[in-house]
């Protein structure tokens, strides 16, 4: 059990419409120091499409340097030091329609379900469309941060710290692999000709551990598995079977945290998850499809709490569309 840490370096623009400030590092390569003798003139250099927008926030002083200073045209340029400024978001950013639930809430924690399509946080087309910035928002919390993420196709339980006081020990709890986390997916059933002995074993009902090198490279849409020693590793059960429909529910627990991994190991096996635009082949340039959301699901989430040393414990509420109730289908349940 531990003691809330030190608050950190905080930038010196608040958070605004639930958005954090961005902050851009000046280069301390020579060449650069030499070119620009004013902050304002790397900045316009840099960024030559916005250069009227950039000025319009220069006039409304919503541009600082990391010393909580408005920028002027005549700041010195600092090598190594901040500037501080809203990036605008998209201007035509697509709607999702579904909406984060919260499971839990108190003074350090804020515990979700997050739906499928929604992304945890800012990044690339996805800024307001996010759960991080729709929460903050909604429940007046800007100081709201992921304590972990779950990928924008997956639904289920998300943990965001509250203060940010508290957020490296849920972070390091995280981090130090001590949270317990279970997944469910709905995959085939039926194996093909070439699939790995795992995939038999997985089939016949028994737990099975998968250990591989998972990369994922700047620029390429999705993750891989390459030679070498593994850095990911995942425990895969299938719980029930449809064997009308062909379709298994698995059980998915991965001590690791590395992207796409869940979603990796289940392809390596044979079994890709239901409506998964990265495997079997790759379909990310699709529109979304709002009635075939990727079937994974983060269903629970356990930990002892770093700052209490409670047992503490989050299940979504959620349900994978294409697993519903069996409406007379002879589901089989999996004995483990």
């Amino acid at each position: 059990m531990r003691t809330p840490g030190p608050a950190k370096h905080r930038p010196p623009l608040p958070v605004r419409d639930g958005l954090n400030p961005t902050r851009l590092v000046l280069p301390h390569d020579p060449a650069v120091v030499t070119r620009f003798p004013r902050a304002l003139d790397y900045l316009l250099d840099r960024f030559r499409d916005d250069e009227a927008r950039l000025l319009e926030k220069l006039d409304l002083g919503e541009i600082v340097t990391g010393h909580g200073e408005p920028l002027t045209p005549t700041t010195p340029y600092e090598p190594r030091g901040f500037l501080y400024l809203y990036r605008d978001p998209p201007a035509h950013e697509e709607r999702i329609p579904f909406e984060p639930e919260v499971l839990h809430r108190d003074e350090n924690l804020l515990v979700v379900d997050k739906p499928h399509f929604l992304a945890t946080m800012p990044r690339g087309r996805w800024v307001r469309e996010t759960a991080l910035v729709r929460l903050r928002v909604a429940l007046d919390l800007p100081e709201l941060s992921p304590a972990h993420r779950l990928d924008r196709g997956t639904a289920g339980v998300l943990v965001l710290t509250v203060r940010p006081e508290v957020r490296g020990a849920y972070q390091e709890a995280f981090a130090r692999r001590e949270v317990r986390k279970v997944y469910e997916a709905v995959a085939p059933l039926t194996l093909s000709d070439c699939a790995p002995p795992d995939a038999a074993r997985v089939a016949q009902g028994e737990p099975v551990t998968l250990r591989s090198r998972i990369v994922k490279r700047r620029g390429v849409t999705r993750a891989e598995e390459v030679p070498g020693e593994p850095n990911a590793e995942s425990l895969v059960t299938l719980a029930a079977a449809d064997e009308a429909r062909g379709l298994g529910l698995y059980r998915l627990e991965p001590h690791t945290g590395k992207t796409h991994q869940l979603r990796l190991h289940m392809a390596s096996l044979g079994l890709p998850i239901l409506h998964d635009p990265f495997w079997p082949a790759l379909r990310d340039s699709d529109p979304d499809d709002f009635d075939r959301p990727l079937q994974l699901l983060s269903r629970s989430l356990e930990l002892t709490d770093p700052l209490s040393g409670r047992p503490r414990r989050f299940e979504s509420r959620r349900t994978l569309s294409e697993w519903g109730p069996p409406d007379g289908r002879q589901v089989r349940e999996s004995v483990r």
